[in-house]
């Protein structure tokens, strides 16, 4: 599965954006998408989970962006999106979004991994 993010750029402090990410299945038939995630990584910082969605809709927010981010989801065309309000400098970071990926294969197990995109640069001006 291709993951491709898209959205990022240039704002300043109290500003919005929104970020979006296409997983692209090889064969519908086969390759199932599950929860999807976005994560941010500051150079020199490990990466961190920034919010993730199920299929089902559930979803989960890291402490520093609850009530400022907002994760959605489209099943139907496996994408995601974060809408980013109150943006502050402490969020510029490169922004990747995840797959989770049931492949199932014949004669044996599913295989199961996460694929991530390339990433997006956010960049947030005092």
């Amino acid at each position: 599965v291709q993951v491709v993010e898209s959205g990022g750029g240039l704002v300043q402090a109290g500003g919005s954006l929104r970020l979006s990410c296409a997983a692209s299945p090889i064969d519908r038939r086969m390759d199932n998408i599950n929860m999807m995630a976005w994560y941010r990584q500051i150079p020199g910082n490990q990466r961190e989970m920034v919010a993730s969605i199920t299929v089902g809709g559930t979803t989960n927010y890291a402490d520093a962006v609850k009530g400022r981010f907002t994760i959605t989801r489209d099943n139907a065309k496996s994408t995601i999106h974060l809408q980013m309000n109150s943006l502050e400098p402490e969020d510029t970071a490169v922004y990747y979004c995840t797959a989770d990926v049931t492949t199932l294969l014949f004669g044996g197990p599913p295989d199961e991994y996460t694929s991530w995109g390339q990433g997006t640069q956010v960049t947030v001006s005092s």
